[in-house]
This record gives structure tokens, C-alpha cells and sequence, in this order.
């Protein structure tokens, strides 16, 4: 049976709660993107077994911040009652920083990657099979929930349930007001609304430029019949970055443009894209090279080249793709 791949949820209000279609399967990846706020003291994802209150938690990830250093607990919430905290005494995702979680469902446990790089893993304690829903709460605003499989069909969008927020003894957490955040807010200066859409070809300045540390997340869909399509950072003096996957070659090619002239291509790595498939992709900028995540993998890394030192402050996208989130 063909497992599907959902749209994802954009610019949800947290509270949270929505489904996840199909339930979790063995290699299924599940992308959240956000902010932290600046002042915040916790916050929540749940992976739980329904949508009511009181509901089984799977996997309940939870930062906090109200003690110094912060830290992550994991746990499970089963018949009315927690399980034994599992802790990691690391803060990975800073007050005020915008944030990229990634969870995949393997048969033995959940590995969650922060901000691309693998954090910590935690063994099932219940059934990922019985995991219908996601939840999150708590001081985080959040940019999507993206979901893929490991081989999947594009399949058309499904609206999020209500947001709960019914303060138990299980979740005795404060329940702010429902706030609707308009689709440019803050640290998502290019973020859609539920049904989004971007002009192709598509260019946008990087506000700040790139510099060590700093992402770029983008989120798309590959058409069905698509042959190519392009990712360009540029500079000035050219392109810093092509990153170009070829279907009609079944290759990704990444090279860098100075003065008109194009450098040494690079084709290894094979192709983590396929036609007619949802996809995130996180640029990581970091010292020596561009690091490229894949639907939370890592795929392939770009040394900078000569000539192209200078900052890297417009994004281009061109080619047979349609993107629905662009995140600086």
C-alpha cells in the first residue's frame, strides 16, 4: 500500500494540534519549523495517540528554559500517568533563535536532529503505529509541520483539528489566548499562508546577508514531469552557490559562478529529490563550506570557493518547482 505524503501546516496557531495522515510509518520524517520566543521558559512537542486531552504521548520533547543551562526532557505520557524522564543537559535551540526539528521514525526508536545535526534518540515505549497526531505548546511560534515518507506520492492538503488547550493534571500548562500571526511575522519574512504559492522564477535578498551559523530553509514541490530546477546564492562578484538537481540526468549538480565563469562541478552524492514529491531542504552556512540537508538528511556539503568570499545576499529559484516556504 502506497504511503502518501500530506501537505504541510503552515503558520499554525499554538496552541496546536493537528493529524498526521496515514499515521507514522518506518523512515517516516516529521520537519518543524519556528522561533523560540524570547522570553520563554518552555515549551512542547507531542507525537500522541489521538487528539483529545489526556491522550496517550508517544514522545513528548520538551525544552526548558527556566534553569540555567537549559535543558530537554523526553518522556511518554501512558494510562494517566508519565514515564521515566530521559534528559540531556543541552540547550539546542536558544531563546530567540529560530529553530528546525526534525523527528524520524525508525522500528526501534525516534532520532530528532536539531537544526541538522543529530541530537538525541529515544527508544519506543509505545507502538509508533498507534501515533495519529502531533501537538505543540508552550513559548515557540512556529513557521510549518511538514511530514515525508520514505517513498511518496504527492497528496493534496488536510486542515489541522481545532487547537486544544484544556489545562489537566497531565498538562497543568498555561493557556495563552489564540493568537493569529499574519504571514510575514518576525524571524519568517517569506512565509505563506495554508495555501501558499511563489512566482517562479523566484529571488529574494537575504536580509543581513549569510554569515557562520545561519540557515535557509525551503520547502517545495517537484513536479511530475520536472527535468531540472536550480537553488542560487549569490554575491556581487557571482554565484556562490548553484545547486542544480538534474532528473533528466539523475544527479545534483553544485558549481560556483565568478565573473561569468563557471568553476569545477561537483556530481557526487547521488539524487534525494524525486518527481512529484514534497521536500526540505536547510542550507547551513558555516566556516568552510555549505552544508545541505535533505528531508533531514544530510546529502551534501560545498567548500567556498575563491572569489566568492564576499557576503551572499540574494537567493534565487528557478526551474520545475513549486515552493511553498522560504525561511531565512
Amino acid at each position: 500500500m502506497a504511503h502518501y505524503n500530506q501537505q504541510p501546516f503552515f503558520n499554525p496557531t499554538v496552541p496546536f494540534t493537528g493529524s498526521i495522515q496515514g499515521g507514522l510509518q518506518d523512515g517516516k520524517t516529521i520537519t518543524i519549523t519556528g522561533k523560540v520566543k524570547q522570553y520563554a521558559e518552555r515549551f512542547h512537542v507531542n507525537l500522541q495517540c489521538g487528539a483529545s486531552a489526556g491522550a496517550d504521548v508517544a514522545l513528548h520533547f520538551n525544552p526548558r528554559f527556566d534553569n540555567h543551562p537549559g535543558y530537554v526532557v523526553l518522556n511518554t505520557y501512558r494510562n494517566s500517568a508519565w514515564g521515566a524522564e530521559e534528559r540531556k543537559y543541552e540547550a539546542p535551540f536558544p531563546r530567540g533563535s529560530t529553530f528546525t526539528l526534525t523527528i524520524v521514525v525508525s522500528r526501534d526508536k525516534y532520532k530528532l536532529m536539531a537544526n541538522g545535526s543529530h541530537f538525541m534518540e529515544y527508544n519506543h515505549r509505545i507502538p509508533f503505529g498507534q501515533v495519529d497526531t502531533i501537538s505543540v505548546d508552550g513559548g515557540v511560534e512556529l513557521a510549518s509541520i511538514s511530514f515525508q515518507n520514505p517513498t511518496a506520492p504527492y497528496m493534496p492538503p488536510q486542515q489541522a483539528f481545532p487547537s486544544y488547550c484544556t489545562p489537566t493534571q497531565a498538562f497543568p500548562s498555561y493557556c495563552p489566548p489564540p493568537q493569529a500571526f499574519p504571514p510575514q511575522y518576525g524571524a519568517f519574512p517569506a512565509m505563506p499562508g495554508y495555501s501558499p504559492s511563489f512566482v517562479i522564477p523566484y529571488k529574494a535578498i537575504i536580509p543581513g546577508g549569510l554569515y557562520a551559523g545561519r540557515n535557509i530553509t525551503i520547502q517545495g514541490v517537484v513536479h511530475p514531469d520536472a527535468k531540472r530546477f536550480h537553488i542560487n546564492l549569490c554575491s556581487r562578484s557571482g554565484i556562490a552557490l548553484h545547486f542544480n538537481p538534474r532528473f533528466d540526468e539523475n544527479t545534483v549538480v553544485r558549481n560556483n559562478q565568478v565573473q561569468g565563469r563557471w568553476g569545477t562541478e561537483e556530481r557526487s552524492g547521488g539524487m534525494p529529490f524525486s518527481r512529484g514529491q514534497t521536500f526540505m531542504m536547510i542550507i547551513m552556512y558555516e566556516n568552510q563550506f555549505f552544508r545541505i540537508i535533505v528531508n533531514g538528511v544530510q546529502a551534501f556539503t560545498f567548500n567556498h570557493r575563491r572569489g566568492t568570499s564576499e557576503p551572499n545576499d540574494t537567493l534565487e529559484v528557478d526551474g520545475n518547482v513549486t515552493l511553498t516556504s522560504v525561511m531565512f
